[in-house]
């Protein structure tokens, strides 16, 4: 398959000066043309099954706006899933939500290392030596991963206009939430709309708490981030949300 293990990571602003390092692991729902869009039609991948509807734009403009790098996915999660563990069940899905991922389905063991190493291994790998390298130097960090999640999941309505998700290490996260509902006004959860765990999710786990940075994983409802205008008002939110934490931490 087609899959150029250079083109694994789109990098943004690498050498920005901002304590804050962004992730977007499901940012595209590319596919290379030699999978056959995994046998669905052009209309389900433009659904959520395939990306996080919004999470680009946002983790771009919030880039600029922060001057913080930011590293985002380049293929759909439906190949391979950036924010899961190798060998879960949701690494390489055979089905997403209510709908069945033919070419997902009897992948053999090749298959599955193929897609680890030209996706999975390479965006991690640049991500875990960018942190390497603010350690090296000494640079405070925090890190923060955009996402955004569906209104209705299942028949299940999801009120929150946005969560905060985090492992044990909860203080930047937490700090995160009360600037959303108290200076935002923002109907938002910690740990919802699911919570973060080692067995199911990675980013946080991996590059946050085995590295002792503080993290946290923001799930914004996709619905408030479709048009570039909503993704701006997004990126102004959270750059004042985090310019406050920030300067909590050095007053």
């Amino acid at each position: 398959m087609d899959v150029d293990a250079k083109s694994a990571v789109e990098v943004v602003n690498e050498a920005g000066t901002s304590q804050i390092v962004l992730l977007c692991e499901h940012a595209s729902n590319h596919i290379p043309r030699a999978y056959h869009a995994l046998g669905l039609e052009a209309s389900q991948l433009r659904r959520h099954i395939a990306w996080d509807i919004g999470a680009a734009g946002l983790t771009r403009l919030l880039s600029r706006r922060l001057d913080a790098p930011a590293f985002l996915g380049t293929h759909s999660r439906l190949l391979i899933d950036l924010n899961r563990p190798l060998g879960s069940s949701d690494s390489i899905p055979v089905c997403s939500e209510d709908t069945d991922i033919p070419g997902n389905a009897d992948l053999g063991e090749m298959e599955r290392e193929h897609r680890a190493r030209t996706i999975f291994t390479p965006y991690h790998d640049r991500v875990a030596a960018h942190l390497d390298r603010r350690a090296r130097q000494g640079m405070p960090t925090c890190l923060l991963t955009i996402h955004s999640f569906t209104p209705v999941f299942l028949g299940v309505s999801r009120p929150w206009h946005a969560g905060v998700l985090h492992g044990a290490m909860d203080g930047f996260a937490l700090s995160i939430l009360r600037s959303l509902q108290a200076d935002h006004g923002l109907h938002a959860g910690a740990n919802v709309p699911y919570a973060v765990n080692r067995d199911d999710d990675y980013a946080i786990p991996v590059h946050g708490e085995d590295r002792g940075i503080p993290s946290a994983l923001i799930e914004i409802r996709q619905d408030l981030l479709e048009s570039e205008s909503a993704q701006q008002a997004w990126s102004v939110r959270l750059a004042a949300t985090l310019g406050k934490i920030l300067a909590e931490k050095t007053s």
